[in-house]
């Protein structure tokens, strides 16, 4: 929200005519009720209400994403709230200013788009056409009044939920590096041939097919361990602790879009290693190279770099090669005991160089013969 610091006199005259024609008035109670409070103070007078300076209140409405309003008379008791607590959450030494403004930015993206997915999605489709002589105001107004605070209690809900899994997480971690810098299998699952679609599909149908496959893949993510980290319409990205857990996420992706005659083909790539966590996202060579393999990988395949096919073999989801495994077998119904039970075969692929990280040896990753658990 980029503001006039001076919250002058004149700016506030000018609010106040604005005031004076408030529109439609059921649309300002519609907006009223969501917000659950009226327009009271203008961004100088919200940041001195809360004992916030003009300067660090601007950078939080702006990173929070907020529009640029000037200096009109915009903002409620909960803005002044909201930004007191912030700035509290600085003053007790609980967040350093520059997390502040990360809290503040990856919330308000995060807010934004789920926003932006209940109104065009949600609340659309259960919207009727208005009736004649009914606005589309007068429709929504006590469907948000019904829903509002439901969907506010869910939200939390769902949020302390994710925290505390991604507390979980933390906590497993055995010193302070691990906790930003960790060992993690990270895989891209991507669409092969979505440009062409672009071209050819309606945007409505075009707009359900990302819709399934984003549905999809973070129903298979979530159910089998794995950590959705971000879906980019015709690529999804996930993070496992363990290999096993995402080569098993990645086999049942191209499996189960493979039943749908209506998903195109799918391509997967995934390494392991050490990887940045900052904010949700992952970042580091690890990242790169599983996107890297992504863009090489055949279609309904799964590339693994060669950490990520060792730590497989290292934790017995997968043998060295097929001579090992008929090897152990023999050994063991020798000794009278159960052969290895491998959930996954790793067939090595011609190194090849890749742009920006070298010359790197893929291995193709399937599913072994026997029953899927």
């Amino acid at each position: 929200m980029t503001v006039d610091d001076t919250g002058s006199d004149a700016a506030d005259s000018r609010v106040d005519g604005q005031d004076a024609d408030p529109g439609d008035p059921l649309a300002l109670r519609l907006e009223q009720l969501i917000l659950g409070a009226e327009r009271r103070y203008t961004p100088f007078q919200s940041a001195r209400s809360a004992g916030v300076s003009m300067e660090l209140a601007s950078r939080f409405w702006r990173a929070m994403g907020f529009a640029d309003i000037g200096q009109a008379k915009a903002l409620t008791e909960a803005d002044v709230l909201a930004l007191r607590r912030l700035a509290g959450l600085v003053e007790a030494g609980l967040l350093s200013e520059a997390m502040a403004v990360q809290v503040a930015r990856s919330t308000g993206q995060t807010t934004a788009r789920l926003a932006e997915w209940q109104i065009d999605s949600f609340l659309a489709g259960l919207i009727e056409p208005p009736e004649p002589g009914m606005t589309r105001t007068e429709v929504t107004y006590p469907l948000i009044e019904l829903l509002l605070p439901e969907l506010e209690e869910f939200l939390v809900y769902v949020w302390r939920r994710q925290l505390a899994a991604a507390t979980g997480r933390l906590v497993q971690a055995t010193d302070d590096e691990e906790m930003v810098d960790r060992r993690l299998a990270v895989c891209f699952a991507d669409l092969v041939g979505f440009t062409r679609l672009t071209r050819r599909m309606e945007e409505e149908e075009l707009g359900e097919l990302v819709e399934a496959f984003e549905t999809t893949a973070a129903d298979l993510v979530a159910a089998n361990g794995g950590r959705l980290v971000k879906t980019l319409g015709d690529e999804v990205l996930y993070a496992a602790d363990e290999p096993g857990v995402a080569a098993e996420i990645a086999l049942r992706l191209i499996e189960t879009m493979a039943h749908d005659e209506t998903m195109p083909e799918l391509r997967v790539g995934m390494a392991f290693g050490t990887v940045t966590t900052r904010m949700g996202d992952v970042f580091g060579s690890t990242v790169n190279l599983a996107s890297r393999l992504t863009s090489i990988a055949p279609r309904d395949a799964v590339l693994v770099d060669a950490a990520f096919a060792e730590e497989l073999i290292r934790t017995g989801d997968a043998p060295a090669s097929e001579a090992e495994a008929a090897e152990a077998a023999a050994t063991a119904e020798k000794e009278g005991e159960e052969p290895p039970v491998y959930r996954f075969a790793l067939q090595p692929m011609w190194q090849r160089p890749v742009r920006g990280l070298g010359v790197v040896e893929p291995w193709l990753l399937t599913r072994r013969a026997g029953p899927v658990t």
